[in-house]
């Protein structure tokens, strides 16, 4: 049976975390292996991955087959490339020297992308927590508000009521006065 090359899973539960191996393909899926190629975290927004890219053109040069997902995942590293411009120079198409020029501009617009896309996740949530923030400024702000009405209305109704206590206190003090009998 011929080598594989596939994820290997690690990580807890609901936090997987792969690494990248060559492992004989009757081998089980976090058995024993050849050589690990790198890792790969899926967690992450873009995902990390972390790649021997060398080593993996060798293996698939050699043979080892790659599964569905580790050959999307060399596809985007460009090992998949590498290897292709690597037959070509095996033929005799291209040189040694276009191809590893044609692979570094390659490697940069896709570091490129990537960077791009990670400065506009960033950015995306900076302005989240900046809207979050001043939605729970105005919620706040509201609040208070609504506290210092509630206050100001108890103020005022107890204002009111010592007010009603006092003029009650004056007005039983004056009504004895005038409803005292006549001495004798």
């Amino acid at each position: 049976m011929p080598a594989r090359i596939r994820l290997q899973r690690h990580g807890k539960k609901n936090q997987p975390f792969y690494h990248i191996v060559v492992a004989d393909g009757r081998a089980p899926r976090d058995g024993r292996f050849i050589e690990k190629l790198g890792t790969y975290n899926p967690t992450k927004n873009p995902a990390e991955i972390t790649l021997n890219i060398d080593s993996a053109v060798n293996w698939l040069k050699n043979g080892a087959q790659p599964s569905e997902t580790a050959r999307r995942i060399l596809s985007y590293k460009g090992v998949l490339l590498k290897r292709h411009l690597q037959i070509g120079v095996e033929k005799g198409a291209i040189s040694q020297e276009q191809a590893d020029v044609k692979f570094n501009q390659w490697l940069q617009e896709k570091e490129a992308k990537i960077n791009s896309k990670r400065n506009t996740l960033e950015s995306e949530a900076r302005d989240e927590r900046k809207a979050r923030l001043e939605a729970e400024s105005k919620a706040n702000a509201a609040k208070a508000e609504a506290i210092s009405a509630k206050k100001a209305a108890a103020a005022e109704a107890e204002a009111k009521a010592k007010a009603e206590a006092e003029a009650e206190t004056n007005a039983e003090t004056e009504q004895p006065a005038e409803e005292a009998p006549a001495q004798e």
